[in-house]
């Protein structure tokens, strides 16, 4: 009992496997049960042999299994005693001595032990008896004795019955009808040069060679001493093997021989003189074995395909081999060929286990052709192949990988909605669903607002899209993350690092920061403007440098302050000068304090007080320097002539 349930047979998961060339049998899908395939005869299985067994393998498919069974075949009584001629002739000359021994054909039966040939019965005549004699293998032999001497004139012939019976329950007879012939004085017989004769043969030895000449020699003269050769007890198949020349005794091969299906011959020989006397030899052919049999190499069980993350040591195939081929010839070596991740295993006495010797990678390797081959010990040596077609499942053990550790794109302000900025690509190594890669953003945020509602990315292809125009003045970088996921189960992932440049535009106008414009007109003239620009180009002024540029600029604005310091207390103490002068000549304006203005050409010119505001912002890399407009309680109003702009402070006037 093996354990195997009825519904793995009703699946067909198992199967039998004979090891000859025929199926004797086979199994019950049903029941189980170890069914006859075909009708065995055992006299023909098993000839000669005491115990008759039959193997087979039980092939468990599902499991990888293989189990062996051993069947006995047993014998029964189907087989009567045979001669292979009813009716035999011997022929004994008148002057035999009473006691003469003359051999007998003997009967066969195939069956083997009780059931076989037990005893041999004469009757018919007084002149005769019978005697058995034991073979070297324990065969029968039976032996006509002449008990009397013949008398050729009493009696020319005398019919006898021989009887061979098996020892069956119930028993079995056969039986051949003798003739014997009184023959005048021939009084010798021939006689062998051996009475074995031993020859060894390989089965390889062309068709018409000859194997052995046997010679016998008859002392009479003439008819009486003429000797003849023919087979005495032969096979059907020996027959067709071997070939006896009458004249000679020469022995030849009629057709191939053949180690694999018969190793070993024995043929006897009779030599008959024209007085039909006779003589037997025994002759003895062995065939010897030459390596002419390739090693069968049967896949019994295979897969066609395994799991990339399979465990090492799992079984891919199992494979049945042998040699017909005996001793070194018959010694099989398997091997795989190239240097693949998959080793060979013995299992049990023919069979090979197909096993990964390591983990496998279908990135590397996504199909296996395993050359399978199988050599023996013959010299030369012969071989077999078998090509198992094994394909390696993908599993999800990649991630996508980008094209770049990182990107960096240049965007120009005021770009169209929609516009295309860059294209990401990431690659997987894995196969179908599981490389298939969609792209999305990382979640951030750009000035309190979702990173999504300024760029999108598109899930298939990673292109990058602005979702909406960008401003220099308020944006000038945008650092963002695009994640690539791929199908897998569980999924995989990586991320790229993707920066984007806002390039500036002349898109701003300068504009007069101070006075309004409104003023300005409705003071009839300027008294002081300041000029600064909304907008630069990029690399007006250079980072680096920036700090030194301020610093320059701060130390300009001073020096000029305190030149202008200078200036008005020389002006002023001109003036002083000048009123101390107009004071002694009594010529002095009147109603107007002569410290508060000075007449130059005929043109009042007025003393002003000026505030310096120097305004550096490091962020912006502006600087603005601004001249604030004079008090209004240092001014008069007056007039410009006729036809000539109004100059600004500090300014020289026109020529």
């Amino acid at each position: 009992d093996l354990g195997l349930q009825l519904p793995v047979l009703r699946d067909g998961a198992v199967r039998v496997l004979d090891k000859g060339r025929t199926k004797y049998f086979s199994l019950h899908g049903m029941t189980g049960h170890l069914l006859t395939a075909e009708r065995i005869d055992r006299e023909q299985l098993c000839r000669n042999l005491q115990q008759c067994v039959l193997r087979c393998e039980l092939i468990v498919e599902a499991k990888m299994q293989v189990y062996e069974i051993e069947v006995e075949i047993t014998d029964i009584n189907d087989n009567a005693p045979a001669f292979k001629d009813i009716e035999l002739e011997q022929r004994i000359s008148e002057i035999t001595a009473p006691g003469s021994r003359f051999p007998l054909a003997r009967a066969h039966d195939p069956d083997s032990g009780r059931n076989s040939l037990q005893s041999y019965e004469l009757s018919g005549d007084e002149h005769f008896s019978l005697a058995v004699q034991a073979g070297p293998g324990g065969d029968l032999r039976p032996e006509l004795v002449l008990a009397k001497a013949l008398d050729r004139e009493e009696a020319a012939f005398h019919e006898l019955v021989l009887r061979a019976t098996d020892g069956g329950d119930p028993a079995r007879t056969g039986t051949a009808r003798i003739r014997v012939t009184v023959l005048d004085a021939n009084d010798n017989a021939p006689v062998f040069s051996q009475s074995e004769y031993t020859v060894h043969v390989p089965e390889d030895m062309p068709v018409g060679s000859t194997l052995v000449i046997l010679t016998a020699t008859d002392v009479d003269e003439g008819q009486n001493g003429h000797v003849k050769y023919s087979f005495h007890k032969i096979s059907d198949r020996e027959s067709e093997l071997f070939h006896l020349d009458s004249e000679t005794g020469e022995i030849s091969i009629n057709n191939a021989l053949d180690f694999e299906e018969i190793s070993s011959h024995e043929l006897e020989v009779q030599a008959r003189d024209g007085g039909d006397l006779s003589d037997t030899a025994k002759v003895a052919i062995t065939v010897r074995d030459i390596n002419d049999n390739a090693p069968e190499l049967t896949v019994s069980s295979v897969m066609t395909a395994i799991s990339e993350d399979a465990p090492p040591a799992t079984m891919v195939a199992l494979l049945y081999v042998q040699d017909r081929d005996s001793g070194a010839n018959g010694e099989v070596r398997c091997s795989l060929d190239g240097d693949v991740p998959f080793r060979l295993e013995k299992s049990l006495e023919y069979y090979y286990r197909v096993v990964t010797a390591k983990e496998l990678d279908r990135e590397k390797a996504s199909q296996y052709n395993l050359t399978v081959r199988a050599t023996d010990g013959g010299s030369p040596s012969l071989q077999s192949i078998a090509v198992l077609a094994l394909r390696v499942l993908d599993v999800n053990d990649n991630a996508p990988v980008f094209a770049q550790e990182r990107y960096s794109a240049r965007v120009r302000e005021n770009n169209l909605a929609g516009a295309l900025v860059l294209r990401v690509r990431a690659t997987d190594a894995d196969w179908g669903q599981n490389a298939r890669v969609r792209y999305r953003l990382w979640e951030g945020r750009v000035r309190g607002a979702p990173l999504s509602s300024y760029v999108s990315v598109q899930a298939e292809t990673g292109a990058l899209y602005a979702l909406r125009s960008f401003d220099y003045e308020e944006v000038r970088e945008v650092g963002l993350w695009v994640l690539a996921e791929d199908g897998g189960e569980p999924a995989l992932s990586s991320n790229v690092s993707v920066r984007l440049l806002i390039v500036d535009e002349n898109d701003n106008a300068p504009q007069v920061l101070y006075p309004a414009p409104a003023a300005a007109a409705a003071g009839g003239g300027w008294a002081g403007v300041e000029l600064a620009p909304r907008s630069s180009e990029p690399g007006a002024l250079p980072a680096a440098s920036l700090t030194r540029w301020l610093l320059l600029a701060v130390a300009a604005v001073s020096c000029l302050f305190l030149a202008f310091l200078l200036l008005l207390l020389a002006l002023r103490l001109r003036r002083w000068r000048r009123s101390q002068l107009l004071a002694d000549g009594g010529g002095a304006l009147r109603g107007v304090p002569p410290t508060h203005f000075v007449g130059i050409d005929g043109v009042r010119a007025f003393l002003h007080s000026y505030s310096h505001d120097v305004s550096l912002t490091a962020d912006s890399r502006k600087s603005q320097l601004r001249f604030s407009a004079a008090s209004c309680c240092d001014t008069l109003s007056a007039r410009p002539l006729p036809d000539e702009p109004s100059p600004l402070l500090g300014g020289d006037a026109p020529a």
